[in-house]
């Protein structure tokens, strides 16, 4: 039986042994990209993998599970295994990862008042529901049991966000009751206060810290903490940030491929690293998560390309030859090969052969909730996508006034099938209705959820709840009397859409192109001409595009793509009339 243990050293079967690891995160890769991305980070020198699970999309809804497809986080941890990576599983509740929510399931903001990430009971009974369910899945693959797991994560960066050890110590307590029998860790920035806050150390649960510079210092003041704790442990960086996210309107971030390789080469001599993200992949979906700065939002793109090793779709980049170069340096036993690499094509372009405006086929494809006040996503069971509100008032035949009270997150109002408004705050700004000669007012408010943060002061605030909270006042009292269209791109609503309705493109619309493919490829839709919102290849939605960049393009692997028929679906909020979809070998990104 292969035996690990956190001594001075890590010792695997007895031997010192260098943790040099590569983040790749399966549920934001196509399966079948899972086995190239896994051998490069073997390529590369590496000996281990390393992943987050996001609870959200295991358990979608509550007492759903999910495993299945990009989802089967047991199949990815096998195939590691047979090709002889090591592996780390950071199955905590929280993961950050500029994941949706943080990867908590939005399910749980059903609960009023319920306190996250603590020992609150209403969060912690679903913890260990969810635990009861996952943790018999991995047990199996940990190295005690014959598997390539080697440690497991109990909570992520809590020392950013908390200080309830009793928390740590009941998720420790449910993570040992499902079989977890490996080394247990926690990860937090290598700061005292953030250490202090964070960790279980006098539990002697270990330590790890998260940075990508600064190496010897940011290994220093870990080893302080160890000191002062009587701890003689390895130091490991679970996260060297070798890139960063992207956030929309925001200039793509690089970071200088020598400085990585040159910092990477310093912490190997200190001790073992996680390479994040070594293949960052993409935020399919409605999954991107949103960064928060005092009181402003900023939703993050779909790419996940993270300036990483590979590339978004999986190719070989600078900073992978010479981050090579540099582990073979530190460890010249280290094995190594050349990477995989991969044909990106430019699959053509073609017309977009059919439209429908949202307003005129959303009873087709969606049976509306009624309600004499406003309800939000998580109240309707519809989480993610975007919620329609139709309300009828009366016209005062002059200018009227209108506020809509703690809303999230981007709102566009129509009056009688007309655009008024757009709005991103969430206090309710007064507008100004413009009246017709009718005596009532269609009202349409579209409400837009474009990701709930996944990090910092924000995580509980009231706003991670998506829509209406307050309601829509009209001169200054509450209007009563509502319609809810919860749009969430769901096969069944996707498969209703009735494109002989009637097109309007200065309305929200749905957009189709038909054709046929003689041959399929990893490629990109190129969206420069768009305005915002999302594409659906043959029913996958493959994320958001918005026209204030920095990103103008979105990845599509081959899997989604079929040889003979396919069709594209596009809804577009802008009131941008599109007339074509086309492909390219390359992103199109803003310089």
């Amino acid at each position: 039986m292969t035996t690990f243990e956190i001594k001075e050293d890590f010792m695997l079967n007895g031997q010192p042994f260098k943790i040099i690891s590569g983040a790749i995160h399966y549920f934001r890769l196509p399966t079948s990209q899972w086995e190239d991305s896994l051998y490069n980070l073997k390529a590369l020198g590496a000996n281990t993998v390393e992943t987050y699970l996001p609870w959200n999309i295991h358990e979608p809804a509550e007492g759903v599970f999910d495993f299945d497809g990009m989802k089967d986080v047991e199949a990815f941890v096998s195939l590691a295994q047979r090709l002889g990576l090591w592996v780390i599983l950071r199955p905590s509740v929280y993961i950050c990862a500029e994941w949706e929510f943080g990867g908590l399931p939005a399910w749980l903001l059903k609960e009023s008042g319920i306190r996250l990430r603590s020992t609150d009971e209403r969060f912690m009974s679903r913890v260990a529901n969810y635990y009861q369910e996952l943790l018999p899945r991995l047990a199996p693959l940990q190295v005690t049991q014959g598997g390539p797991v080697l440690m497991m994560q109990i909570e992520n960066e809590y020392g950013s966000y908390g200080m309830d050890k009793e928390y740590l110590k009941a998720t420790k307590a449910l993570m040992e009751a499902g079989g977890i029998e490996v080394p247990l860790f926690t990860s937090d920035g290598a700061w005292e206060e953030a250490l202090d806050a964070g960790t279980l150390i006098d539990e002697d649960v270990f330590v790890t810290g998260n940075f990508g510079s600064r190496s010897k210092e940011n290994a220093a003041v870990l080893q302080q903490y160890f000191a002062d704790h009587g701890k003689k442990w390895p130091l490991m960086c679970m996260e060297y940030w070798d890139g960063w996210f992207n956030r929309w309107g925001e200039p793509v971030i690089k970071r200088d491929p020598a400085d990585l390789a040159m910092e990477v080469k310093e912490m190997l001599k200190l001790g073992s690293v996680n390479l994040y993200m070594f293949h960052g992949g993409s935020n399919f979906g409605f999954y991107n998560g949103c960064s928060a700065r005092e009181e402003k939002d900023l939703p993050q793109v779909t790419s996940y390309d993270y300036d990483a090793l590979l590339t978004e779709a999986g190719e070989p980049t600078e900073k992978y030859y010479l981050v090579q170069q540099a582990i073979k340096e530190v460890c010249p036993d280290a094995w190594q090969a050349e990477p995989r690499t991969k044909t990106l094509k430019n699959l053509g372009s073609y017309p977009i052969n059919k439209s429908v405006s949202f307003f005129q086929t959303k009873e087709q494809m969606i049976t509306p909730v009624a309600s004499t006040y406003p309800q939000t996503m998580e109240q309707l069971d519809a989480n993610y996508g975007y919620l329609l509100y139709d309300l009828e008032l009366k016209n005062y035949q002059r200018e009227n006034k209108l506020k809509i009270v703690e809303v999230s997150d981007r709102v566009q109002v129509f009056v009688d099938g007309q655009l008024q408004e757009v709005a991103t705050t969430a206090l309710g700004a007064e507008m100004t209705l413009q009246p017709g000669d009718q005596e009532t007012m269609e009202v349409a408010v579209l409400v837009e959820n474009q990701g709930r943060v996944n990090y910092g002061y924000k995580f509980n605030n009231p706003s991670q709840a998506k829509g209406i909270r307050g309601g829509v006042m009209q001169d200054i009292h509450f209007h009563q009397g509502y319609r809810h269209y919860p749009l969430t791109f769901a096969p069944e609503q996707i498969e209703k859409i009735d494109f002989t309705a009637g097109k309007n493109p200065q309305q929200p619309s749905f957009y189709a192109a038909d054709f046929t493919l003689e041959e399929v490829a990893d490629t990109f839709i190129d969206c420069s001409a768009y305005g915002k919102g999302v594409v659906l290849v043959n029913g996958f939605n493959l994320g958001r595009y918005w026209s204030k960049g920095p990103i103008h393009s979105l990845y599509c692997p081959k899997d989604f793509l079929k040889v003979g028929s396919n069709q594209i679906v596009i809804f577009e909020t802008e009131g941008v009339e599109l007339t074509a979809v086309t492909f390219s070998e390359t992103p199109i990104c803003d310089e």
